[in-house]
């Protein structure tokens, strides 16, 4: 994604929910807004893709019945499709909606930007945390 307006760079210095330094949350398949590898955000990002997970099969079917098929390749997006065992940067609102149904994948804390604390609480993070190391 490129962005002409300076303001809309990502910050190297963003902090995760944890109150640390955000760390990398996917590589393979290339994640976040800025498709940086990191859930680094900007206000551009409307969807506000700051909340690292490892899909799931059921977690990738609820959004697709959500109408947010991350499933399906689309090339000229440079995009993939997604699989089960991923990690990708999620929209924070999307995860929260899985969380309420009882389907939200795990979280990588570390690599959840801050700002994701705008919509969900540290607890909720909390009870769906584990370590991908």
């Amino acid at each position: 994604m490129k962005f002409d307006n300076k303001q809309a760079l990502p910050t190297r210095s963003a902090k995760n929910v944890l109150g640390g330094k955000l760390e990398e949350c996917g590589r393979d398949p290339l994640t976040g807004f800025f498709r940086d590898g990191c859930c680094h955000t900007v206000t551009e990002d409307w969807g506000s893709h700051t909340l690292c997970a490892r899909m799931t099969t059921e977690f990738l079917a609820f959004s697709k019945l959500r109408g947010n098929d991350l499933t399906t390749a689309r090339p000229e997006d440079a995009f993939h499709g997604l699989r089960e065992g991923d990690m990708w940067c999620l929209c924070v609102s999307r995860w929260k909606e899985a969380y309420e149904f009882g389907v939200a994948p795990c979280v990588r804390l570390a690599a959840t930007h801050e700002r994701a604390l705008e919509t969900v609480t540290i607890e909720m993070l909390m009870r769906r945390a584990t370590d991908f190391n």
